[in-house]
């Protein structure tokens, strides 16, 4: 079986790991258990690593696969029950607390032919601030021929506990016009772009053609990014989700972004798997709830000749 390589890099401010496994490399940073970067040797990079990032202490970083925890976006978007846990007159942080927090790494090592990180996060049972709920979150990362990132939530305390959370891939492709994501034909959405309250229904693929951020509900468990350009269908494969969130941020969004080149938005298309809105979790005391998503690439199948 490959043996992992890993090696202790840091990035700015911040402490990582970049750790080789077979012919993949994953960059993954300790502020927020947080994935920057997987790459196969000889493709395309599949998980974006904005280069305009920045890697700073208590910075949520523009890159890879950020966690969203206890709750999604904007706190007052999420259900009465989600913004009810939180108990603090502070205004609250977009995407919860826990991306900028110092997680533990438990181990890197084999799991059969694979590779196993684990990391946890102690202040979640307890100590987040305003947020005073005691969940076990431990994240599990493992590679063998896919990428598979799992985040687990268990209720450690005496009341039942519900969040909204998310899987905020960025996923790196070759421009963003060009690509399409399927799996989606006739799913409901709310386009957060115009109105919260009105719902729509997707028609065929999803193309990029402007600033786009949708929240799709009852979403399958299997997608896809077609990539001409790369030549190459990204598959993306959920579990204990049924919602997902479709983002890419144009020209005008990014010009107002600090931490993304003027280009940034054509080499990267945002599908984050996701429990929000009426796809939120409640979690009763002794319950658990997994949220996973497995990524890998195949090459687009040849046109049949004429």
């Amino acid at each position: 079986m490959p043996t992992p390589h890993v090696e202790s890099v840091k990035l700015g401010e911040l402490n990582c790991w970049r750790i080789r496994h077979g012919q993949a490399e994953l960059l993954v940073a300790q502020q927020g258990a947080h994935i920057l970067s997987y790459q196969v040797d000889g493709e395309p990079p599949l998980i974006w690593l904005n280069d305009k990032a920045v890697f700073k202490q208590g910075k949520p970083i523009r890159a890879g696969i950020p966690i969203c925890w206890p709750w999604f976006g904007n706190l007052e978007r999420n259900p009465a029950s989600v913004q009810a846990m939180r108990n603090s007159s502070e205004p609250a942080n977009a995407h919860g607390e826990v991306r900028v927090l110092d997680w533990e790494l438990l181990g890197i090592g084999n799991d059969g032919d694979a590779l196993l990180a684990e990391f946890v996060l102690p202040q979640a049972e307890g100590h987040l601030p305003g947020w005073p709920h005691n969940v076990a979150l431990k994240l599990s990362i493992r590679l063998d021929e896919q990428l598979h990132v799992s985040l687990l939530s268990y209720n450690a305390g005496t009341e039942d506990v519900t969040f909204s959370q998310a899987l905020h891939s960025y996923f790196a492709v070759s421009d963003a016009r060009q690509v399409h994501v399927e799996g989606l034909d006739g799913s409901r959405y709310l386009d957060t772009l115009k109105n919260w309250e009105d719902e729509h229904r997707q028609d065929g693929d999803l193309h990029f053609t402007a600033e786009t951020d949708r929240v799709y509900l009852d979403t399958p468990h299997h997608l896809s990014i077609v990539d001409p350009g790369w030549q190459r269908r990204i598959q993306i494969m959920t579990s204990g989700s049924k919602s997902a969130v479709l983002w890419n941020p144009w020209v005008d969004k990014t010009r107002t972004l600090s931490d993304m080149a003027e280009d940034g938005w054509q080499h990267m298309v945002c599908v984050e798997t996701a429990n929000v809105l009426s796809d939120v979790v409640t979690l009763a005391p002794d319950a658990m709830h997994t949220l996973s998503v497995s990524i890998w690439a195949e090459p687009l199948a040849a046109l049949p000749e004429a």
